[in-house]
């Protein structure tokens, strides 16, 4: 596209991270996800035009494991911001977040939103009775949506710790693998399922914010 193609559209931003996910997901699971999501979304609607993926994040709890990049919470939270005011030639931005460590960036950045009067969603999947991180829910999401690139031979069981153990140790130091959950009994069948679940939950999340 150029700037001439573009007529006040929703900015639809998709939000990831580059951080291990187990020995039998690719680093870039949740950049994958959130790009997959936000490309639903613009089918959806004629209004929204995708921007890059943001695919270095906020993944200080994965420190340890190779591959695992991270800018922090408060970088990230002022990356967001900045990204969202240099739109304001657009109707909004939507950021479509699929890592649950930037939630932090993310309440931070709604703030300053709404002090400023934004036009800006974030949105990120609520789930109940997913399992944290590389388990049965992102197994299962990356067989339906880009099967080759899961070794699901490697796959194996990891446990569920509380969010303080989380915040307080990081994964290193309750599962040696960084998975959280199981995902041995992935499918792709259920990735299917859980994705419509998510797509359809960020399409009605957009059209009650722009309705």
């Amino acid at each position: 596209m150029t700037w001439t193609d573009l007529d006040a559209p929703i900015v639809v931003v998709p939000v990831g991270s580059c951080e291990q996910h187990g020995p039998h997901l690719p680093l870039d699971t949740d950049t994958t996800i959130a790009t997959a999501l936000a490309d639903d979304l613009a089918a959806r609607r004629r209004d929204c035009v995708i921007a890059p993926a943001i695919a270095v994040s906020a993944s200080g709890e994965h420190r340890g494991f190779p591959g695992t990049l991270s800018i922090g919470t408060d970088v990230m939270a002022d990356v967001v911001v900045e990204l969202a005011r240099s739109a304001d030639w657009a109707t909004g931005v939507v950021f479509v977040n699929g890592h649950g460590g930037n939630v932090a960036a993310m309440e931070a950045a709604a703030r300053v939103f709404e002090h400023e009067r934004r036009e800006v969603l974030i949105w990120w999947p609520h789930l109940p009775g997913g399992d944290p991180h590389a388990g049965h829910t992102e197994t299962s999401l990356m067989l339906a949506l880009e099967p080759e690139r899961v070794r699901f031979d490697r796959a194996t069981p990891g446990p569920i710790p509380t969010m303080i153990e989380l915040v307080r140790t990081g994964v290193r130091s309750v599962s040696d693998s960084g998975v959280l959950g199981d995902p041995t009994g992935a499918t792709a069948d259920d990735g299917v399922r859980i994705f419509t679940e998510l797509a359809d939950h960020l399409a009605n999340a957009v059209d009650d914010w722009a309705g």
